[in-house]
């Protein structure tokens, strides 16, 4: 077994060895049908799809997902073990990635068992099920970029609870970045190009694009390649705090 492959293994096993991980599941599938019933007038727009159900996933994914995160660095920190995995025989990307795909991977299943409500889409209707899949996808992306900024950040602290602020902080910021107000208010004192280039970093935006069938490569490219910055960010910090 390679050492990714063994910490990928150790940190899945770590979600469910407490309640954590069940309270995790069950608030988030909780919210997601609740939102998407009631707070998304899903029966009110009298239409088969899943809009309001992925439109809720940006602001649900906002509190719960840095809540996974949280703890990825800021508790091998706080319990001691953390300058114990940095003089292992592990290279910091194999870490760094090991924990985060094992997060990657637990949110993808809290994801997979929200099926009961595309279930329920196609019992009523007869949607596309070719841009559920691609709102699916999109999310899953979506909740991959937030992992990894939260991943990066969890390394700069011993706290949880301050691990989790700036994950949320950070995220918001990205998903706002391209609504038409903030656009707009800063449209009056910034140049055009850079209020255009800061709009296109915009999570929101490119998870939209995704959620209704439209898989461009740069929207696809956009999501990788933030999970590689943040990621790669994340394991230079780590380098840092170990030559230190």
């Amino acid at each position: 077994m390679s050492p990714l492959q063994a910490i990928v293994r150790r940190e899945l096993r770590s979600y469910f060895v407490t309640p954590v991980a069940y309270v995790f599941l069950v608030i988030f599938l909780a919210l997601a049908g609740i939102l998407t019933f009631y707070a998304g007038d899903f029966y009110e727009r009298r239409q088969a799809d899943l809009q309001p159900f992925f439109a809720m996933h940006p602001w649900l994914y906002l509190i719960l997902v840095p809540a996974v995160s949280m703890r990825l660095w800021a508790e091998e920190a706080k319990a001691g073990t953390l300058e114990l995995l940095l003089t292992l025989p592990v290279r910091l990307w194999q870490a760094m990635l090991g924990k985060f795909l094992a997060a990657w991977l637990f949110v993808g299943l809290a994801l997979a068992l929200t099926f009961p409500i595309w279930l329920t889409v196609n019992y009523l209707g007869h949607p596309d099920n070719g841009v559920i899949l691609a709102g699916y996808l999109g999310s899953w992306l979506m909740a991959g970029a937030f992992l990894a900024i939260g991943a990066c950040l969890s390394t700069v602290t011993q706290s949880q609870v301050v691990a989790f602020i700036l994950s949320a902080l950070v995220c918001v910021l990205l998903l706002l970045a391209g609504q038409a107000q903030v656009v707009d208010f800063f449209q009056e004192a910034l140049p055009r190009r850079l209020v255009n280039a800061v709009a296109h970093l915009s999570l929101l935006r490119h998870f939209e694009a995704i959620a209704r069938g439209v898989l461009d490569v740069r929207d696809l490219a956009y999501f990788v390649l933030s999970i590689v910055a943040w990621l790669s960010a994340g394991a230079l910090l780590l380098d840092l705090r170990r030559s230190r």
